[in-house]
């Protein structure tokens, strides 16, 4: 019985040093998107009220919105609307920001997922492949990939495929979701264009939006791919080096299944926090992608605000960016302990 109950405690406390753990950094990104939009040379006030508006406006405005009080105040108030999901009001759309990212956050979702998807089905197999034939002609054109991956702009790369893909070769449809013919004809139920087409059956809807996504898609995956299969490369090499992996290949066992299940099997621990850290980094790092294929996201959002110094809709969709990183990184985290039992607390 006691044994029991101290399992029950440390198990408690493990959950509560988690809980801690996640809304100091919570905290601190509330604290840094804050402190971001009080050093930066825009004045919010005037942001909000034009560059035509009055003195006394100002100090209207800067008493309607709090922008008077004690900083310490001031960011209060800012962590409380934040929790409640409110950003304030766009200076450039003239929506609530939470409704603005709400629009587009789906846009950079359906983006980066697939992605990741085409980054993970070709890279994780490539990178095993590369282990596999070391020192062979396969092995080399996974790193010159990975190099070249990492090394070529992602705008060049875009506006190249563009001119190529869809000016001279028609395969792919241009800049843009979707065409303006289709605009309207599909239901806006996910913000997910290509489930929201096959959900309402508009399958012309449907060919017409993955005519669009398949350019900017596949250049995140290639981008994402080049990372994931040099890091699953490099994590199988330590697999079939290890010990387990000699016995398991003098007691006779199949080399695909010692490749396949004991290598990629233990491969697969830290490659889960690598897929996901890319993923983050899609969601988060799209922003020039977006705006070379005009692609109306998150990223695009961020960067037509930033330029109109509308820092309402800055902060807020930096905020959502960090928090899906928060997310994703502790989404890693429990897959991490899922999958490899020697993280976990022996003593539970």
């Amino acid at each position: 019985m006691a044994v029991t109950q101290g399992r029950g405690v440390r198990r408690l406390a493990a959950v509560g040093r988690f809980v801690v753990v996640m809304a100091l950094t919570y905290l601190g990104l509330l604290g840094v998107t804050f402190f971001i939009g009080r050093v930066i040379p825009v004045d919010p006030a005037l942001a909000i009220a034009g560059d035509r508006a009055s003195e006394q406006q100002l100090k209207q405005v800067r008493a309607d919105y709090g922008l008077d009080r004690p900083l310490p105040e001031q960011f209060a108030r800012y962590v409380g609307k934040a929790l409640h999901g409110e950003f304030g009001t766009s200076v450039l759309t003239a929506n609530p920001v939470a409704q603005d990212i709400r629009t587009a956050f789906p846009a950079t979702l359906e983006l980066a997922t697939c992605g990741i998807l085409l980054g993970t089905v070709l890279g994780v197999p490539l990178g095993v492949w590369a282990a596999v034939r070391q020192g062979g002609w396969v092995d080399h054109a996974v790193r010159v990939l990975g190099l070249v991956g990492y090394s070529v702009p992602i705008f060049w790369l875009g506006l190249m495929a563009l001119v190529l893909f869809y000016a001279k070769l028609g395969w792919v449809g241009g800049p843009g979701r979707i065409d303006v013919a289709f605009e309207y004809s599909i239901e806006r139920t996910t913000g997910l264009m290509l489930l929201d087409a096959a959900r309402a059956g508009e399958w012309e809807g449907f060919r017409n939006a993955l005519g669009h996504l398949v350019l900017p898609a596949g250049l995140l995956g290639v981008f994402s791919m080049a990372y994931i299969s040099r890091m699953t490369r490099s994590f199988m090499l330590n697999e079939l080096g290890a010990e387990y992996i000699v016995a398991a290949r003098a007691k006779g066992v199949s080399e695909a299944r010692v490749i396949w299940r004991h290598a990629l099997r233990n491969a697969l621990v830290p490659l889960v926090t690598v897929v996901a850290l890319s993923y983050a980094g899609l969601l988060e790092g799209s922003v020039l992608t977006e705006t070379v294929f005009a692609w109306p996201g998150l990223g695009l959002y961020i960067t037509n605000s930033l330029q109109n110094a509308d820092m309402n809709a800055v902060l807020g969709g930096t905020l959502v960016v960090g928090s899906v990183f928060i997310a994703l990184n502790l989404l890693s985290d429990v897959l991490y302990r899922l999958l490899d039992p020697r993280t976990r607390d022996t003593r539970a």
